[in-house]
């Protein structure tokens, strides 16, 4: 199998995979909702640089051993499901407290703002990091598409850097089409609401992780 014949079918595959509903997809639509395009950016290059570290991870071999291990998968089941009920419980929270209030929720530091930045960086890299479906997910995904004669390290590492780049223009794509309608998920009702529903969608992706098995 020659990488250059293989590659337009890995990149089907890719847009196809960066499609399908999932954590990230939730994050990255709440983000531009709420904070428009440019706050989704930051969340969009924290979730692909954590998909890019498993990919390295598994052309090592090391994300095979995280996934081999009962105990080691557990754990980033745990913590994966437990990070995203913190971020769906956050929501829920600013939801009701809005509600009470009777006015528009506490807005988040703009994204121009460092912390904000990093803070949207950072939840976008932990969810990622923190899913071990992710480590499975790329033990079986890339071999398919690397030559028999190819260094296995650089070439996955090219396949990473390939699928990262076209997740970023999807995701980045969608988030300015939501960010377009900003002004209107901003009014206080409608950002209530949406905060509620985001809630909810991130715990439930959340349980779901947490007790799911393999």
């Amino acid at each position: 199998m020659d990488l250059l014949s293989s590659l337009p079918a890995f990149v089907l595959a890719v847009m196809l995979i960066s499609a399908s509903p999932g954590p990230a997809m939730a994050l990255i639509l709440r983000r531009a909702a709420l904070h428009g395009f440019s706050g989704a950016v930051p969340t969009v290059l924290g979730l692909e640089a954590g998909l890019y570290a498993w990919a390295l991870l598994a052309a090592t071999g090391l994300t095979a051993l995280v996934a081999a291990s009962e105990v080691a998968y557990l754990i980033l089941r745990v913590v994966g499901g437990g990070f995203l009920l913190y971020l769906g419980f956050r929501a829920w929270r600013t939801a009701w407290r809005g509600a009470r209030a009777g006015e528009t929720v506490a807005e988040e530091p703009g994204p121009g703002s460092s912390p904000s930045w990093w803070k949207a960086f950072g939840e976008g890299a932990v969810v990622m990091l923190a899913n071990p479906k992710i480590a499975a997910f790329m033990i079986a995904f890339y071999p398919q598409f690397v030559p028999a004669d190819r260094p296995l390290f650089a070439t996955t590492s090219l396949l990473a850097a390939v699928q990262v780049a076209i997740e970023i223009v999807l995701y980045l794509a969608l988030a300015a089409v939501v960010g377009r309608a900003g002004a209107w998920f901003r009014r206080p009702a409608i950002r209530r609401r949406l905060e509620a529903v985001s809630g909810t969608v991130l715990i439930a992706l959340g349980l779901r992780m947490a007790v799911e098995s393999r």
